[in-house]
Order: C-alpha cells, then structure tokens, then sequence
C-alpha cells in the first residue's frame, strides 16, 4: 500500500486478538506522518468487530511486517 504521493507507509495497522504468545496479528491497513507531525492519514482495509486496532512502525531493516511482534 502507498499513499497517494507515492511515499511508504510509516506505520502498518494490525486487528489483534488475544493476548500473549496467543495473539493473533491480521494486517488491516497502513499510516502515513502528516507534514506537519501532528498526527496520521490513515488507510485502513479492515475494522475490527471485536479485538483491538494497534499501530506499529513499519521496520524496514529487518523486514518484518511493520513492526509486527
């Protein structure tokens, strides 16, 4: 996913269910830093119905999926 600038996302958003190493991360979209660093556009995919929605940095080094525990 990017943003209609073409930049990358910097954060990655994630529906989690459960707790611990019984979690369960689904991707549900992505955000980009506002110009002015006051806050987020968000592209979201999916909403939950029940669990939470959680931001995370996108990771770039590792290659992990944004961050993703």
């Amino acid at each position: 996913m990017s943003h209609k600038n073409g930049n990358p996302p910097t954060h990655r958003l994630y529906i989690v269910k459960g707790e611990g190493e019984n979690a369960r991360w689904l991707e549900a979209g992505a955000a980009w830093a506002n110009r002015d660093g006051q806050g987020f556009t968000l592209g979201i995919d999916v909403l939950p119905l029940n669990g939470r929605l959680v931001m995370r940095a996108a990771d770039t080094k590792t290659g992990r999926i944004g961050g993703q525990p």
